[in-house]
């Protein structure tokens, strides 16, 4: 007997019928002789109905009260989910983030999963239930419910199946895998058949919405077994592990990409290094992620500092950074929106030189204008107007030989 946990998308549960289809994987997978944890999403859009709801309230609604309203679409989800199971004749608990131990920052609306306590959770494995939770929420250290972004119940499955050390982890999605791009807005990304750790972190920190980037992190720190596949049809998925074999002619793995950036750029920075921490201090310490940084200094002049934001981060940016300009010591800042982000990434780019140079070349002969950039050793980020973000996401696809590649191993 092993331990499996699974983890169901929004639109794998987004109707009765699907959830009744949800409930006979789980039943399969228990009739093999295995514990079942399953983590739940809300069903269907109901995350953005609850949001659109606020909305009419306040444009800008409190972060806890948002915990609170989104916390219920998955509690719908659990009980509905449980219930089917019942009815099929299998014993079944429905938890909250909360009763099954998710303990996470004291953070509204984006918080981390500190700890998991499992004495609910083995209770009711020892006397043999399929245990139902919630994903995308946990509870703080000061008793407020949060909730972990969007996307999070994928960090929910892998953070349980991390610490039940479970033998393997399945995500569940609307999609057979993990493909080379977005197959929604590029017709010839191809679904790849594994992908390593690092390679689905990157993705993931850059625009690729299959899997959250949190779960990513959980799985490869704690080596946790995970398969991203179908939850329509039946057909291996995605193998996420620590080492894949990599076609020796595929250099790019995948092509990411992300909508509404945007530049902030600070001038005339008086002191750069007190400035640099006293800027970026301030925007973590407000839970503001930061993405690409760039410092530039002309002669004679104080260096001025660009960084992108998520355009939801917006607002705050701007008040933290009035409110906060004498203490900082600058001249003032400017922002521009409407940006994307577009990335290659791939192991491969380790050994082999001129990737960069390649990708800005193709962009570059298209008469897409790039803004910024940032690299690392398996990626190349570029921010370009947002209304060139699919053009060059799928010119990038077909440059470096994503769209002939039939099948990765």
């Amino acid at each position: 007997m092993g331990l499996v946990v699974q983890k169901f998308g929004g639109t794998s549960v987004g109707t009765i019928e699907r959830i009744k289809n949800t409930a006979k994987r789980v039943i399969a997978e228990k009739k093999k002789g295995n514990d079942v944890v399953v983590v739940v999403s809300a069903m269907g859009k109901t995350t953005d109905q609850l949001v659109s709801l606020a909305k009419e309230l306040s444009p800008y609604p409190s972060k806890r009260e948002m915990d609170m309203l989104l916390s219920t679409g998955e509690q719908v989800t659990i009980s509905l989910l449980s219930i089917a199971l019942a009815e099929a004749g299998f014993e079944a608990v429905s938890l909250t983030g909360w009763q099954a131990g998710i303990l996470t920052e004291n953070v509204h609306s984006n918080a981390r999963i500190l700890n998991i306590d499992q004495t609910n959770i083995r209770h009711h494995l020892i006397a043999n239930r399929i245990i139902v939770v919630a994903g995308f929420q946990g509870v703080s250290e000061n008793n407020e419910i949060t909730t972990l972004g969007r996307g999070g119940s994928d960090t929910t499955a892998v953070a349980l199946a991390a610490a039940l050390h479970a033998d393997k982890c399945m995500i569940y999605t609307d999609v057979t895998g993990v493909f080379t791009s977005d197959p929604r807005y590029i017709p010839t990304a191809r679904k790849l058949g594994a992908i390593s750790y690092d390679e689905m972190l990157e993705l993931s920190n850059l625009g690729a919405g299959v899997l959250h980037s949190r779960a990513v992190e959980f799985a490869k720190n704690y080596n946790v077994p995970l398969e991203v596949c179908s939850s329509m049809v039946n057909e291996d998925g995605t193998f996420i592990e620590e080492e894949v074999q990599v076609e020796k002619s595929l250099i790019v793995r995948g092509v990411a990409f992300e909508d509404e950036i945007t530049r902030i750029t600070v001038f005339g920075l008086k002191d750069k290094l007190t400035n640099l921490s006293g800027i970026f201090t301030t925007l973590a310490n407000k839970n503001i992620n930061v993405d690409i940084i760039i410092q530039n200094q002309t002669d004679g002049e104080n260096p001025y500092l660009s960084f992108t934001i998520k355009h939801e981060d917006l607002r705050d940016t701007i008040q933290l950074l009035e409110s906060k300009q004498d203490e900082l010591c600058f001249d003032h800042f400017e922002y521009e929106s409407g940006l994307a982000k577009v990335s290659i990434v791939g192991s491969g780019m380790i050994s082999n030189p001129g990737v960069a140079a390649k990708m800005f070349d193709c962009l570059t002969k298209n008469e897409i204008q790039i803004r910024m950039v940032s690299t690392s050793e398996i990626k190349v980020s570029t921010v370009l107007e947002e209304s060139y973000m699919v053009k060059a996401a799928q010119l990038l696809h077909t440059a470096f030989g994503l769209d002939v590649v039939e099948q990765q191993v």
